[in-house]
């Protein structure tokens, strides 16, 4: 599609792709101020029911979508993302911004420095125009937190929008923003990504640096865009990706776009598991998983079925990581703040303080098992496909722990298939809308790929987008 018939074919400027949005802006098509107040506008249009933003920063967006168009006027805009509004997680700390990690432990805190991957959209030339609403710590997959309430579902008020980073989700399949920043030490991107409809990429380990945490040898943690298109993925990544001194363990390798843009099915070899060997899969999500898989053979790919031996031990031995991480960088809270915290929260902590270290360390041996299974997958194959969730949303009266039950016939009753991957830290996985279930639902198809290869699953995941008709939502 030309730029002009994609212009005409877009409601408002702020529904073109971010790179459109700001060529449009740098040819004065159209202002970065009229795109910033409709991206404003539509923020307060979804809060009042969904709950997306903890901080909408109208005045200080409007400020920079000024200076914007002056730059623009005078023709000294060459940024990629010049003008283009985006909104970063709660859990990410902004300059002047109040940044409270969806918990009453932090006070009003407002930081005197942005993180990194903030400013390095700000440096490419977006515009942060919110803060979006995150569990307590990110801790969960449903976002509701004690100081900020629930984040709903633009598809179904009544369900959740998923967690950690739901604000963002919704943000974006709202039409408020192309793109937002999350982060992922389970699923926290992937997860809000499939049960609200957008593209949500959990990127390898080191390719964006992570600089947010106490410590910077975390191996769990990964930041990652939520997306209206995989290619507003990339140019996320394209602004984001690079090493850093900020975080020793920051890949020295930049983001390759022409590899990430430009890519073919034809020829491809996909290995696709349904189930990953343990999981209950809700019928709905498994047709939509085989009809994108049966796209993909249309395409001229490969993709053959394949048997995998997991259980349900991947997702008790990172649980056992994942408190273990909450009562390390967080633990010092639940003595004054106890009763004001989610009790999942202080549960965890508990739990992670009353762990044995070589336990712990033990998960390694599970880690290195699983490694080999998709080592040797790789050597005929790649990607992995299978369900981002086992679930469409469910109902916001829920949580967590009504998703780790063993079924009458063995299988995990689990609601997201993601945090394997996190125990895999070098391999991206990108979730991927694929249509509605009969409830009007979204599904998630999860994109897993050989190491460090962030470019060629977004490559692979644009082509298979292309050849979908995926719903999306009207802009409020």
């Amino acid at each position: 599609m030309t730029k002009n018939a994609a212009e005409q074919s877009a409601s408002h400027p702020l529904d073109l792709p971010a790179t459109e949005i700001a060529r449009g802006i740098r040819e004065g098509r159209f202002s970065s101020v009229s795109v910033v107040a409709e991206s404003i506008r539509r923020a307060r249009a979804v809060n009042s029911t969904l709950n997306p933003f903890t901080v909408i920063r109208e005045e200080q967006a409007l400020e920079a979508a000024q200076a914007a168009d002056r730059s623009a006027a005078r023709g000294e805009a060459t940024a990629p993302l010049h003008g283009v509004p985006f909104a970063a997680k709660d859990m990410t700390p902004t300059k002047g911004d109040l940044t409270t990690l969806g918990s009453w432990t932090q006070g009003d805190r407002i930081p005197d420095e942005t993180a990194l991957v903030v400013r390095r959209l700000q440096d490419a030339g977006g515009i942060l125009m919110g803060k979006t609403t995150t569990p307590e710590f990110a801790y969960a997959s449903f976002t509701h937190s004690p100081r900020w309430g629930i984040t709903r579902n633009p598809w179904n008020p009544e369900c959740t929008s998923g967690g950690s980073s739901g604000g963002s989700a919704v943000a974006v399949a709202t039409g408020v923003v192309p793109f937002a920043e999350g982060t992922d030490m389970g699923g926290s991107v992937r997860i809000p990504a499939a049960l609200s409809g957008t593209v949500g990429l959990k990127a390898s380990i080191g390719r964006i640096p992570m600089t947010i945490l106490p410590s910077v040898f975390d191996n769990i943690s990964h930041f990652g865009p939520l997306a209206r298109t995989v290619g507003d993925a990339v140019s996320f990544m394209e602004a984001t990706c690079g090493p850093s001194d900020e975080d020793i363990s920051s890949l020295p390798v930049g983001f390759v776009s022409h590899v990430a843009r430009n890519g073919s099915l034809a020829g491809k070899r996909f290995a696709l598991s349904v189930d990953l060997g343990y999981y209950q899969v809700e019928p709905e999500v498994e047709r939509l998983v085989r009809q994108a898989a049966d796209e993909l053979r249309r395409a001229g790919a490969t993709v053959d079925e394949v048997p995998m031996q997991w259980t349900r031990a991947v997702n008790d031995e990172w649980f056992d990581l994942w408190c273990v991480f909450m009562s390390g960088f967080f633990g010092e809270t639940i003595e004054t703040y106890r009763d004001k915290m989610d009790p999942a929260v202080v549960s965890m902590i508990d739990r992670g303080l009353a762990m044995n270290a070589t336990a712990y360390k033990r998960v390694e041996l599970l880690r290195t098992r699983m490694w080999r299974d998709m080592a040797a997958l790789f050597e005929n194959y790649d990607a992995l496909l299978c369900p981002t969730c086992a679930v469409t949303a469910p109902l916001v009266t829920e949580c967590d722990d009504d998703y780790v039950a063993t079924g009458p016939d063995g299988r995990f009753v689990g609601l997201d298939m993601t945090c394997p991957f996190n125990m895999l830290p070098q391999l991206p996985a990108l979730s991927l809308p694929v249509g509605l279930a009969s409830n009007g639902l979204p599904v998630g198809l999860q994109i897993v790929g050989r190491r460090f290869a962030d470019e060629n699953v977004l490559s692979m995941a644009a082509a298979l987008e292309a050849r979908l008709s995926v719903p999306r939502l009207p802009a409020p």
